[in-house]
């Protein structure tokens, strides 16, 4: 092959080499530069599509804190505050306070008197807006006492 090359004129070996150089370039391209590029491109549709999705995330996020806020300013300790000041001023004890997950808490008497505990039940309904979600009543040992098991939970 290289005495057919050098067989050749200078112009023709001239002619050669220079296609050769972009054949090899056109090679390198093909090898090595087209992947990447394609690779770049694709990185760049995964970021526009991940930004896309931490927008939506981001309008839910506000969505729910909003939601949050509408849905109740009082907090489970609040709540516990209300039920704790409401009973003691009703004269009733509370034997159990225990608020959830779900912003209710859950209140237990013992051996209470059943007018107190029902005035006091309007009193919470009526006066601090707060809802009875579950109520358990039953009879005590005494008589007009009871025992209650409640679960309260602010008035939406």
């Amino acid at each position: 092959m290289k005495a057919w090359f050098l067989q050749l004129r200078r112009r023709e070996q001239l002619y050669i080499l220079t296609m050769a150089a972009g054949v090899a370039l056109w090679l390198v391209f093909q090898l090595a530069l087209s992947p990447a590029s394609a690779q770049r491109q694709q990185m760049m549709e995964n970021n526009r599509g991940a930004a896309a999705l931490l927008g939506r995330v981001d309008a839910k996020v506000s969505q729910l804190l909003a939601l949050r806020n509408e849905a109740g300013s009082q907090s489970p300790a609040s709540l516990s505050a209300t039920v704790t000041r409401s009973s003691d001023s009703a004269g009733l004890t509370v034997r159990r306070l225990q608020p959830n997950s779900r912003g209710e808490v859950q209140v237990r008497f013992e051996s209470v008197d059943y007018d107190a505990l029902v005035t006091w039940l309007y009193q919470i309904e009526q006066i601090e807006g707060l809802v009875v979600v579950d109520a358990s009543i039953a009879q005590a040992g005494r008589s007009g006492g009871v025992n209650a098991t409640l679960r309260l939970a602010e008035a939406r």
